[in-house]
């Protein structure tokens, strides 16, 4: 149940925000962002140590010139790719950086998604319902948008048929697109020095959990036991904040899995 939450202010100094939530099964190793791919030596992210992929890749840029991108996956429902023939959707955010964009890959070959495209001119969602399917894309508007593995605002094509999962992912949008709506949009600089708190200022707190249990249905970051040795949760947060200048990239542990405070650290 990954979110991604997008921030678009074409009048601000940094117009473009991201706030991505991952969530996984506990027992799934990843590895925090860094260089981690020969193949694509320029690009920052998470590892995942089982699939070798990423579910966010950046690519800081230079300037103007050659902006910044972001992209963050989520997986999606629909029609699952032929088993023979499956290729894992962790690479997908590091060719979507790399090429700016996925319309010349064989998607057939990749179970359902949703990729969050982002940069200092804006952000899109690309969504795939599997194998037989039509690539979607939609450019996001001014305001905050919210991604869900049910796709934009939830309104996907294909959706999850569990009425639990529709429900925690519908408590969980409502109750944080109120409270990021509520609070005053920070300007986090790509290349000032502020420490995370400083510079995401009233939003930290709130990507950090906003105080909610992580068995809470509208949790942010949770936490749930299967009862057979199973736990799903929230493993990491990142937070992008796009400028004609760059990109700030910078990213935490869960409380869940991880220090509460310690574990943010910027990656960019």
């Amino acid at each position: 149940m990954c979110t991604a939450f997008v921030s678009i202010d074409p009048a601000s100094a940094v117009p473009v925000l991201l706030l991505s939530v991952r969530d996984e099964y506990a027992g799934r190793r990843w590895a925090p962002p860094d260089h981690h791919w020969p193949g694509h030596p320029t690009a920052v992210g998470g590892l995942d140590l089982v699939a070798g992929g990423t579910w966010l890749a950046v690519e800081p840029g230079t300037g103007p010139g050659n902006p910044a991108a972001a992209a963050c996956l989520l997986n999606g429902f629909g029609t699952m790719a032929p088993a023979g023939a499956r290729l894992s959707r962790g690479e997908l955010p590091l060719i979507a950086v790399r090429d700016g964009g996925i319309g010349h890959l064989d998607l057939d070959r990749y179970d359902p998604f949703h990729l969050v495209l982002a940069g200092p001119a804006g952000a899109r969602v690309l969504s795939w319902g599997g194998s037989g399917s039509r690539l979607e894309e939609l450019d996001l508007p001014a305001g905050l948008s919210v991604v869900l593995n049910d796709g934009l605002e939830g309104l996907a094509a294909n959706r999850t048929a569990s009425e639990l999962v529709s429900s925690l992912m519908a408590a969980r949008s409502a109750h944080f697109r109120a409270r990021f709506g509520a609070t005053p949009r920070p300007e986090p600089q790509p290349g000032g020095g502020e420490d995370v708190a400083e510079a995401w200022g009233a939003w930290r707190p709130i990507v950090s959990g906003d105080g909610l249990e992580p068995d809470d249905p509208a949790a942010l970051i949770q936490r749930r036991e299967f009862g057979d040795g199973r736990i799903w949760g929230s493993s990491s947060i990142s937070l992008l904040a796009f400028g004609p200048s760059g990109v700030r990239y910078d990213f935490g542990p869960a409380p869940t899995a991880g220090p509460a405070d310690g574990g943010w650290r910027r990656v960019v």
